[in-house]
């Protein structure tokens, strides 16, 4: 009882610094309802959003609309609301922003272009990057401008899709291919080498990319795959997160993967539909704070041993990275001393990776989650940069620095 009074408090708290775009915000924290729809984002004042009617039957990938956008100067920007596939395979629009540099290229042959997926992390809609790139608010530009400073065109895909399912992998890894696809339509050429990029969130979307791509999207030229810090298995990030400092994050991602898998909800008590409400509009820093909380997801749910209930297995199962061999070379970075998202999962996915037939260099390097992003960064795009070169890869390596 007390412990179901502390949690109520804690939802309480964090509504009086969260706004909430519901009708009764107050009412719903004291009886959660049972609509689905309560619980995801609320919808950006933008209609530039909303898909046209009849939109389902065109193919993934397809533009719908697009529109001009200041991000970077010396710079050509486009927003593209395109067709994807969400984690059931329905169909979704989603966005990406298109940055082409307005120097000329001057290397061999087309231009090339990288999928630049950063740590949305995030629940609500004014976090994804089609909101903050031309905003100026974006958190990861300045990874942006070292690849544009590389005179390659930038593909920034809203991946988490119009629901952002934060952590859901099946709908990043098509929403970054449809992106991509999309980006012909706005100078990107059809036939110009493709590597794809992102550190820790990012890296979910890059890893889902990479393994989808022979299937979903096999026309793309994909050279390499390069991410750092991956998340890749659920039932590691219960032992490293759940009811510890990134709880915060670890629910989050927990209410992303029930935007995409709704049946997850009737696992969840009212206190975890408490928190889904007052989480679903906010973004990575307040969901990071949030973790002081140490929340325990057994205390959202009134289902005994939550974590080996059968739908919690399927879905933790069906997004598990490794579990389909990528064609392209595959680059990762990973701390050392990195106890939020532990090396193992990486171990794992090239483990299983290179058993199947793929090429995967793996970089452990010193620094926990945060210092390995910045120690990690600088060879993973010198790594592309190779792969753009022609330079071949060495086969299935771990380095331990």
């Amino acid at each position: 009882m007390r412990r179901t009074y502390v949690l109520a408090g804690a939802a309480a708290l964090m509504l009086a610094f969260t706004p909430m775009a519901t009708a009764d915000p107050v009412g719903d924290i004291i009886a959660p309802p049972a609509d689905p729809s309560a619980y995801l984002p609320a919808p950006l004042e933008d209609s530039w959003f909303a898909p046209p009617g009849g939109y389902e039957t065109i193919e993934p990938g397809a533009v719908l609309r697009t529109r001009s956008v200041a991000v970077q100067p010396g710079t050509t920007s486009t927003q593209v609301l395109f067709r994807s596939t969400d984690s059931k395979n329905n169909p979704i629009a989603a966005a990406t922003t298109v940055i082409v540099p307005d120097g000329p290229w001057t290397g061999d042959g087309p231009r090339p272009v990288v999928a630049y997926n950063e740590a949305t992390d995030s629940l609500g809609n004014a976090c994804a990057p089609s909101y903050t790139l031309p905003r100026g608010t974006n958190k990861e530009l300045d990874r942006i401008q070292e690849l544009l400073a590389r005179n390659y065109a930038v593909v920034v895909t809203d991946y988490q899709g119009p629901r952002q399912a934060y952590s859901a992998g099946l709908v990043a890894g098509h929403t970054v291919l449809d992106g991509l696809r999309a980006s012909h339509s706005v100078g990107v050429e059809s036939d110009a080498p493709v590597a794809i990029t992102g550190y820790s969130g990012g890296a979910i979307a890059s890893g889902w990319a990479a393994q989808l791509a022979p299937k979903y999207a096999p026309e793309l030229d994909i050279v390499g795959v390069a991410f750092g810090g991956p998340p890749t298995d659920y039932k590691i990030l219960q032992r490293s997160l759940n009811g510890g400092i990134g709880s915060g994050l670890f629910t989050a991602a927990t209410i992303g993967l029930s935007r995409e898998y709704p049946e997850m909800r009737t696992l969840a008590n009212d206190n975890g539909k408490r928190l889904a409400l007052v989480q679903k509009d906010q973004c990575v820093d307040v969901l990071s704070y949030s973790g002081l909380l140490l929340f325990d997801q057994q205390n959202l749910s009134n289902v005994p041993d939550v974590f080996n209930h059968p739908i919690t297995r399927t879905v933790i199962e069906e997004n598990r990275m490794g579990q389909i061999a990528p064609e392209a070379p595959v680059y990762i970075y990973q701390g050392l001393q990195d106890n939020l998202i532990p090396k193992e999962g990486a171990e794992a996915v090239q483990d299983q990776w290179c058993a199947a037939g793929a090429s995967v260099h793996l970089e452990e390097i010193p620094g926990d989650h945060s210092a390995a992003e910045g120690g990690g960064r600088p060879g993973a795009f010198d790594w592309i940069t190779q792969r753009f070169a022609g330079v071949p890869t060495g086969g299935c390596e771990r380095v331990i620095r």
